[in-house]
């Protein structure tokens, strides 16, 4: 039997892991075409099949399984050896692609990306922000970014952001009678906001072991912070949103803040990617510069 090539088993393991010649094809920059050659010749090698094709997925056979037991971790020291070396490279090169909701984007990683990119001018960064949860893998993300709660299982998850905190805040006019426990919003207008999904979203509040959730009401519904917290600005009622989004509308007075024991500081952000793939070098980058500027 002779020795297969790296080429080919690196094809087998990709679409094992996309469970798509398509989509492993554009992970590896390759036509389907000849990803899918690779996999027969290796196949016709070996003389066994390794995946099972049908109209709609593709997946390893029991054989296939075997091989990819042992392969996959040989690939990954192997792609981590050559990353160490890539290391003494002067500018690490490549595309960036990160998905990351509305809120993530305005808060956090806006206001980094010029220093990012200036300090890594070989990386090309694309950023999708959405508010909808997306599956960064067939995406063809390399990173997601998302609040610790609703992180998918089976990410590897680093914190990459400070503490947040949202507030309650409305126009002086209309905050002459604050709300002084959270059920006193069931009866003055607020700024409702809707999720990607249709569900409305319940304002949280916790004081001590204390938890309530309400469902608020009010003459306006939006998806997105900033409408919101431009609706709060215009008097339509309260508005619960990011405490760093409401802060210089609160130092310059037009804006009041009410139930602030009630809105305690939570987790940040979390920068998250699949625990079995290789980091890319510009992920790697990435990460090691937000890092370094946090602890800094």
């Amino acid at each position: 039997m002779a020795t297969p090539e790296l080429l080919h088993l690196r094809a087998l393991a990709a679409v094992a892991e996309w469970s798509s010649y398509r989509r492993a094809a554009q992970a590896m920059n390759v036509s389907p075409s000849a990803l899918s050659q690779a996999v027969r010749t290796l196949e016709q090698s070996l003389g066994v099949p390794l995946l099972q094709r049908t109209t709609r997925s593709v997946a390893p056979t029991e054989a296939g399984r075997a091989l990819l037991a042992e392969l996959q971790p040989l690939l990954a020291g192997l792609d981590s050896a050559l990353a160490n070396v890539g290391q003494f490279q002067a500018l690490v090169r490549g595309t960036l692609r990160l998905n990351l909701p509305r809120s993530a984007a305005s808060l956090w990683l806006e206001p980094l990306l010029g220093d990012f990119l200036r300090a890594h001018p070989g990386i090309q960064l694309e950023v999708s922000s959405q508010d909808a949860m997306a599956d960064i893998v067939p995406g063809g993300f390399d990173a997601g970014v998302r609040f610790p709660e609703a992180l998918p299982q089976g990410m590897v998850a680093v914190p990459v952001g400070p503490m947040q905190r949202f507030c309650v805040v409305a126009r002086p006019d209309l905050a002459l009678a604050p709300p002084l426990v959270p059920e006193d919003l069931l009866v003055r207008p607020c700024v409702r906001q809707r999720f990607p999904s249709g569900a409305l979203y319940h304002w949280q509040f916790r004081k001590g072991e204390v938890a309530k959730a309400l469902d608020v009401a009010g003459p306006l519904t939006v998806d997105d912070q900033r409408l919101a917290l431009g609706a709060a600005l215009g008097g339509v009622g309260w508005a619960y949103i990011y405490e760093a989004m409401a802060a210089p509308a609160l130092a310059a007075g037009q804006l009041v803040q009410a139930l602030a024991d009630w809105c305690p500081p939570e987790p940040g952000f979390h920068l998250y990617y699949p625990g079995r793939r290789q980091v890319s070098p510009a992920l790697r980058a990435f990460m090691d510069w937000v890092q370094a500027r946090q602890s800094a």
